[in-house]
């Protein structure tokens, strides 16, 4: 059986953030969007609410025996769960609680997001305020706990919607730039070590595997320059990127992936109010894509089962209103897609 049967069902999803700080309204706007397998509903994430709402604060949230704090910096690592901690935990509950209402009886695919363990070991200060990725050690720590707390998550999501089969979603937007040495210390004069390709690939087959034996899980990053054939070899089924950002020189491994059955989370749709008037035509959003196809010689007839169409990155920036049109038009685009793959 081929991997992609694993998203059959999933033509379009959202990254993970939603704009406002409405917990009720975002699983609301989620589950309508994607509605009568017009997609994946997802476990939205609403940074707009402060500290432990953001991406990093609710991945600080699920470490196992591993806590975090706000410094004027950013998070750093506490000895104690502490105030930030409690709360991200409590926001976490808050989002399961509306996203249990409003998928009862739900049975599909659905989606939950963690920071990546690469990402969050660059963004995480140790507590003399240099990065956790600065400390071979407490990497592997911070994954081993990000495992861990991942796999409770899971389970508990498992739980409250029995009928979903749930999709791990690893955020990794700073990959590339440890990869290559790019990320700054704290006095921002030198970029820490790059990471040993090696190294990066077992922890993220690691923290993947926290999906379970028969788990599904993705990749996503909104950075240039996404290690497409590394994420495959961690064991990622999908892999999520924005397409504008897509160059010629990564088309071949873009090729070997679709021909190996990764699906692809293909960014097409702007994910701010700036773009409202592009959101006309849901067939010229997905131009690009059928483009590609032709251009790497694979089969059209493979386009609508390849591809899950999303916006370009998270929705924490635009409006709400401006939010429910983006992953309505992602819906709209992928039916394009699916009636007119040529």
């Amino acid at each position: 059986m081929s991997e992609k049967s694993k998203f059959s069902g999933c033509p379009a999803t959202g990254i993970g953030s939603m704009p406002g700080g409405d917990a009720r309204e975002a699983a609301k706007t989620v589950t309508g969007s994607f509605a009568d397998g017009q997609g994946m509903p997802y476990l939205a994430e609403l940074p707009a609410r402060g500290p432990g709402a953001d991406m990093i604060g609710r991945s600080v949230g699920l470490l196992v025996e591993m806590y975090g704090h706000v410094e004027p910096s950013g998070w750093r690592i506490s000895d104690r769960p502490g105030r930030d901690t409690r709360r991200a935990r409590s926001w976490l509950g808050e989002d399961l609680d509306a996203l249990e209402e409003f998928t009862q009886g739900y049975e599909g695919l659905l989606k939950v997001q963690a920071v990546g363990p690469w990402t969050l070991a660059a963004a995480l200060e140790l507590r003399g305020g240099e990065a956790m990725l600065a400390d071979a050690g407490a990497c592997r720590d911070l994954a081993g706990s990000l495992a861990e707390g991942l796999r409770a998550h899971l389970a508990e999501v498992r739980r409250r919607m029995p009928g979903a089969s749930v999709v791990l979603q690893l955020d990794e937007p700073s990959l590339t730039a440890v990869l290559l040495g790019r990320i700054r210390s704290a006095s921002g004069y030198r970029t820490y070590r790059a990471v040993d390709r090696q190294i990066v690939e077992a922890t993220l087959r690691d923290v993947l595997a926290a999906a379970g034996e028969d788990g599904t899980t993705l990749v996503h990053s909104c950075a240039p320059e996404v290690p497409v054939a590394l994420l495959r070899r961690a064991g990622a089924d999908g892999v999520s990127l924005d397409f504008s950002l897509l160059t010629e020189r990564e088309e071949e491994a873009i090729g070997e992936a679709v021909e190996g059955g990764t699906q692809l989370f293909l960014g097409v749709v702007p994910s701010t109010d700036a773009a409202t008037g592009a959101l006309s035509d849901p067939g010229g959003s997905v131009m690009g894509v059928r483009t590609l196809w032709r251009r790497l010689g694979l089969n059209p007839g493979t386009l609508a089962e390849s591809v899950t169409i999303t916006p370009s990155c998270g929705l924490a920036g635009a409006s709400p209103a401006y939010a429910r049109i983006a992953l309505a038009h992602s819906a709209r685009a992928a039916r394009s897609l699916a009636d007119n793959p040529e």
